[in-house]
């Protein structure tokens, strides 16, 4: 199993830096690759009977498994609870960067299109007010433009599968390295990853006190930007 960082622990939570290619858990029960809830079990034995769910136990948000960064995990039923509220009634703080094929021309802006699940199995973007569709918003903010790539602030309100990826290939700017939302048109990168990473993560713990922790770009998606400054 890829290294696990732990950015910062106490008695109610752990802080997270999820490597690419993790997997956050086993959508049936099989074999397979080793996941953060198998090392979680392992380490924290008492994590078993946190949550609802027996095969997801102390999670109360997930990155996909191509996704780097920051997760936070609840070690007991109260900060469960506590986190779960805060992600539901969106006051969580969850910023991702991300790389975008195109000029994105507005600095900022808000893409709220409603996601549903399509016929081919991926998630799809729909018109709005469109029925049958699960709302979706998605905040981003221009960091830098170069000739063929933008580099985004993006940040979720909501949390749907896929949102961000599905959010900036329906506003026609699929995230580098995503195989799943692209366009063929498209040359592609030579990346052999999605360069999305969740860099910020903010709530309130159990004391009402905010906590915000950042985590810095992998080092494959570090030299590939340099790269493009190049």
């Amino acid at each position: 199993m890829k290294e696990i960082k732990i950015i910062y622990e106490d008695d109610n939570i752990l802080v997270l830096d999820k490597p690419v290619g993790l997997e956050i858990y086993r959508e049936e029960e099989k074999d397979g690759e080793p996941t953060l809830v198998d090392w979680l079990v392992l380490k924290y034995p008492e994590i078993k009977q946190v949550g609802p769910d027996p095969a997801r136990p102390g999670i109360v948000h997930r990155l996909d498994k191509g996704v780097s960064g920051l997760l936070v995990v609840a070690k007991n039923e109260a900060s469960f609870e506590n986190l779960i509220k805060q992600f539901e009634e969106r006051k969580t703080r969850k910023e991702y960067i991300a790389l975008v094929y195109g000029k994105v021309s507005k600095d900022e802006g808000v893409i709220d299109f409603p996601i549903a699940r399509a016929k081919s199995g991926r998630f799809a973007a729909l018109p709005p007010n469109h029925e049958g569709g699960r709302i979706a918003i998605t905040e981003y903010e221009v960091i830098e433009r170069f000739v063929n790539f933008t580099l985004l602030s993006v940040r979720i309100k909501t949390g749907r599968t896929h949102q961000i990826r599905v959010h900036l290939f329906a506003l026609g700017c699929p995230i580098v390295g995503d195989i799943l939302y692209n366009q063929k048109k498209i040359k592609k990168a030579p990346l052999n990853r999605i360069f999305l990473h969740s860099a910020k993560l903010g709530f309130y713990d159990l004391e009402n006190s905010w906590r915000e922790y950042e985590s810095e770009l992998p080092l494959e998606l570090k030299s590939f930007f340099e790269t493009l400054r190049r």
